[in-house]
């Protein structure tokens, strides 16, 4: 028996020697974790009954770890104070653990980090600070939510609900610091900012929380977002609520410490969940499951044992129970491949003479390695749902509730899902089976009651009580003063632009304080490249006139909504048409009459063809032929023609170049009698192309954009442009001409332009508009006042002010009715008439092929040799009469006996003779 035993041992050495080794490599009974948390805090409370529940579920369950026993050693530390909390998480270092779990709060987190980077023990830690990495510490394990896509979410909450600027509090530590800093890189992904940032210290007095909320509510921005700790969090909205901040106007959005301490909190007084109504908060999202529903339900036994009975589970506690489960399918894949617990010492680790510190009690853990490879390949459904990490050691598909707190409770309106980056009403689990949606106009929330009980959204921003007045540039003019000018009696501006402002700014439902300064010397139009850029370097806060909107200007700042619209035109001077003796040629171009003509004889052509075979009125001599075909073409000019058409395809063809003649005459005589009855105006110039064809010199106005455009658009070059100043320049210019030291023609604005001609009456606009742009106010980047003025302006519009503003500054005199577009004098072109002709040329060419045609097979039959000259005889030839003609003929001759002349009777002789053509008799001249 002894014998038979030991063969079968050596026989599975030899087979199986792994194997056999494996299974020889005992497990320990016991293997311990630590875990450092806050005791006295709702999260370290939570996260302690979640260590143990978790423990007692894996230590009953045999199929994980096999028969060893899980323990842990928790080390309470202080959060608050960071040396202290450091020093006891470092004491707790000396005890040998495999795994640590926490700590909870981030300042602790980074010193813990660099400690299990040297002790190579793996750190399955909750902190959301998003600058602790894997990269920098390789033993730092995230097992929660990264505020990183917490900040994300947030941002997309502000940027779906159009707000540009927020105010940011924060508590002034690793956390706090480091959490704002992700926000505002997430919003300026959203083209949002933080337009103002305060902190405060964890030990911060009432005294100090109240200042910092006064100092908030004198700035311009009504959304805060409240990213600190549960404690200082409630002490500021209750006295956020005392001093009337938290009603109508204001957003408060707090990160996912609120909800976590509403979670887990079964007994919030009544006088904080008042001071609550109306916030927004996130929560981690964790989907319904069957697990987590039962660790809900035995949670009230594990709490009071833990002596935690007033606290309920939270995100936190679900993430803590996973963490520790993750820890012990990575211990049971690391017996099963061998693995075996041995810590030692590193000399390295040592405390000066007299130190007291005992760094020497510091161990290695000699297969942290081992253990951190396969604790970042767990996979596995948990409470929290799927634990799995990605390259970067974050858990996989972060995503968050967000969640508004409505009387004793809080409602989810949505949740964030980093999977497609937007916001939905979709649970996120639902998203992960369909492609991502980025599409932002699939973005939705629910409705949202916000602080003041009000469904409506608050606008985000208010001009603030105590803010500076706004420093608003205004171009001083030297010409066309009609649209915006300084008041030399009174110092102040005034003008068509002035006015549109002042009635925009009266529709604004809050007080705007501001100052106009003048932007020029009053002898010359102001650049107003150098006005919009004043802006930019935040000389002006904004410039108001006739700034026009150009595509350069919009890259760096924002416009209104246009108050007028223009767009560059061409000014030139205009002569008067005398009629001459030759007017009637005057309606047709030179190519239109060479053409018209052609194809009246190749219309009489064609018909000849079509007819001279069988028609008698198309015969005779070459000369009678050729004198019938311009006689019968030219006739049809005034459907005169007398020969009859006896062929389809010549019938065919006649009936549409009666309809292109008919097009043609109608069009003539309409043309001549406004040649004759109506002023004529013309210039040489018709469009931008003739500007760019000469070398004549261009006026344009002084300050304006067009000489940018000219140059840079239109490849004009600069030395042609000639700059003008005033209304009188631009007269004389265009009245001395290009030869006489004058310009050709001038480029401006519309608005200017129609302001000018309602005076000057021998200019006129040359062409039409060749941009199309608009004036508008210029402000900063994301100006909240731009969006409201934009939306004032379209008020005026729409209910008749701004016209009237129009009328009482830019009424036009007598000359504009008549020279804002000259009568454009151009004859009648080839262009317009080219679908008739072409019509009528296929006419043409199908007839004469189908002719061709019937004449080749008739040929064909008639004579079997192939000879041209013979073909065309045969076509030249009149066609024989057919069987009914000749049988008809032949009759009458028969039938009719011969009379003797002296026999007729007068009235016989007077009676026309008759001759058969086609089986019909037609009379005959005597």
């Amino acid at each position: 028996m002894e014998i038979s035993f030991l063969m079968l041992l050596v026989l599975s050495l030899l087979l199986f020697p792994n194997g056999i080794c494996k299974g020889l490599a005992a497990r320990p009974p016991v293997v311990n974790i630590g875990s450092i948390l806050q005791f006295n805090s709702t999260t370290g409370g939570v996260a302690a009954v979640a260590i143990h529940a978790a423990l007692e579920d894996i230590n009953s369950d045999p199929t994980v770890l096999n028969g060893t026993t899980l323990k842990v050693q928790i080390k309470d530390t202080n959060c608050f104070d960071g040396f202290l909390g450091m020093v006891q998480a470092l004491q707790f270092m000396e005890t040998d653990v495999v795994a640590l779990i926490g700590p909870q709060c981030s300042t602790i987190s980074h010193i813990i980090s660099y400690v299990a980077n040297e002790l190579r023990v793996p750190l399955m830690s909750f902190a959301s600070d998003a600058t602790l990495s894997s990269i920098q510490f390789p033993f730092f394990v995230r097992t929660g939510p990264n505020d990183l896509y917490q900040m994300a979410a947030v941002a997309e909450v502000v940027d779906y609900n159009h707000w540009k600027i927020v105010t940011a509090i924060y508590i002034d530590n690793v956390y706090g610091r480091n959490g704002i800093a992700a926000l505002d890189d997430a919003l300026a992904l959203k083209r949002c900012k933080i337009s103002y940032k305060v902190g405060f210290p964890s030990n911060a007095k009432r005294s100090e929380l109240i200042n910092l909320l006064v100092s908030v509510s004198y700035m311009e921005s009504r959304v805060i977002i409240l990213h600190t700790g549960a404690e200082p969090g409630l002490k500021l909205f209750s006295m956020a609520k005392q001093l009337n901040m938290m009603g109508n106007g204001y957003v408060w959005i707090a990160t996912d410490w609120l909800s976590a301490y509403l979670d887990a909190n079964s007994s919030v007084p009544a006088e904080t969940i008042s001071g609550l109504q109306g916030v927004l908060t996130l929560r981690p999202h964790i989907p319904n499951s069957k697990m987590k529903s039962n660790l809900v339900s035995k949670w009230n036994k594990q709490s009071k044992k833990s002596n935690y009975s007033d606290l309920r589970v939270n995100t936190y506690g679900f993430y803590v129970y996973d963490s520790v489960w993750a820890v012990a399918r990575a211990l049971d894949a690391f017996f099963d491949d061998g693995g075996r617990i041995s810590f030692s010492n590193d000399s390295m680790l040592h405390d000066e003479t007299g130190g007291t510190l005992h760094l020497e009690a510091m161990s290695i853990s000699d297969m942290g390695n081992k253990l951190l490879e396969k604790i970042r390949k767990v996979n596995f459904t948990g409470v929290s749902g799927q634990v799995q990490f990605d390259a970067g050691g974050n858990l996989i598909h972060p995503a968050y509730d967000i969640i508004n707190i409505i009387g004793n409770g809080m409602r989810t309106i949505g949740f964030w899902s980093n999977y497609s980056g937007l916001l939905s009403t979709v649970s996120p689990e639902a998203l992960y089976s369909k492609p991502p949606n980025i599409s932002l106009a699939d973005q939705h929330l629910y409705d949202v009651i916000w602080p003041g009980e009000t469904a409506q959204r608050p606008r985000g921003w208010v001009f603030p009580s105590n803010a500076k007045q706004l420093k608003i540039g205004v171009p001083n003019r030297f010409s066309f003063k009609e649209f915006v000018t300084k008041d030399n009696s009174t110092g102040s501006m005034k003008g068509y632009c002035i006015d549109v402002f002042t009635q925009a700014l009266a529709l604004l439902p809050y007080p705007v304080s501001y100052k106009f300064v003048p932007f020029g010397n009053g002898t010359e139009n102001p650049n107003y490249d150098k006005l919009v850029q004043m802006i930019e370097s935040n000389e002006f806060d904004a410039a108001i006139g006739d700034i026009a909107i150009t595509m350069r200007r919009t890259v760096t700042l924002d416009f209104t909504q246009p108050f007028i619209e223009t767009g560059l035109v061409i000014l030139a001077p205009v002569k008067q048409h005398i009629t001459s003796s030759w007017a009637f040629l005057q309606p047709f171009t030179l190519q239109m009459w060479c053409v018209t003509g052609s194809y009246f004889l190749i219309v009489g052509v064609v018909v000849w063809v079509l007819e001279h075979r069988i028609n008698d009125d198309f015969r005779g001599s070459v000369r009678q032929q050729i004198i019938t075909i311009f006689w019968f073409s030219f006739s049809t000019l005034f459907f005169a023609h007398r020969e009859n058409t006896m062929s389809s395809s010549g019938r065919g063809v006649l009936i549409i170049w009666l309809f292109v003649v008919l097009i043609i005459v109608s069009s003539y005589t309409a043309s001549l009698t406004s040649i004759l009855t109506v002023q004529q105006l013309d210039t040489s110039i018709k469009g931008i192309d003739d500007l760019k064809s000469s070398n004549d010199p261009i006026g344009f106005q002084v300050g304006s954009f067009a000489q940018d455009y000219m140059v840079k658009e239109l490849n004009i070059s600069r030395s042609r442009l000639r700059a003008l100043s005033s209304p009188q320049e631009y007269a004389e210019a265009l009245k001395l001409g290009p030869k006489e030291g004058g310009v050709m023609a001038i480029v401006d604005e519309r608005p200017y332009v129609e302001l000018f001609l309602s005076t000057y009456c021998k200019i006129a606009v040359a062409g039409t508009d060749f941009t199309s742009r608009g004036w508008g106010f210029a402000f900063p980047r994301d100006s909240p006042l731009q969006v409201d003025l934009s939306t004032a302006i379209l008020s005026l519009s729409e209910n008749g002010e701004l016209q009237r503003i129009h009328d009482k500054w830019l009424k036009t005199g007598e000359c504009a009715t008549d020279n804002s577009e000259f009568v454009d004098s151009d004859q009648l072109r080839l262009e317009s008439f080219l679908g008739l002709f072409l019509i009528c040329g296929v006419a043409c060419i199908l007839a004469l092929l189908i002719y061709f045609g019937i004449m080749l097979r008739k040929y064909l039959r008639h004579d079997q040799r192939k000879s041209l000259r013979r073909f065309i005889s045969f076509v030249h030839g009149k066609d024989p009469p057919k069987n009914n003609e000749r049988r008809s003929m032949s009759l009458l001759g028969s039938s009719t006996p011969a009379t003797p002349m002296s026999s007729l009777t007068t009235l016989e002789i007077e009676r026309p003779a008759r001759e058969v053509r086609n089986g019909s008799v037609i009379e005959m001249e005597s």
